[in-house]
């Protein structure tokens, strides 16, 4: 199995709305912030976020925030 994608938008293809998903780095360092504004892109909602700290207004997981697309 290939597990190489071209960019973020195809790694976050498959998760659902409703998805639980827990994401890596600690504050603002080492965060998957390709694949959270691809996130935001395409629009998945009622996300549950595991994470250490919800980011700041405009940049990591403040951007699921913003646009409502975080349940919990």
């Amino acid at each position: 199995m290939n597990k190489i994608v071209a960019n973020a938008d195809e790694a976050i293809a498959d998760i659902p709305s409703g998805a639980t998903l827990m994401l890596g780095g600690f504050g603002l360092c080492g965060i998957p912030e390709n694949c959270i504004a691809a996130l935001v892109r395409k629009g998945i909602n009622n996300l549950t976020c595991i994470s250490n700290n919800a980011g700041v207004d405009d940049f990591g997981l403040g951007l699921l925030l913003q646009t409502r697309q975080i349940k919990r």
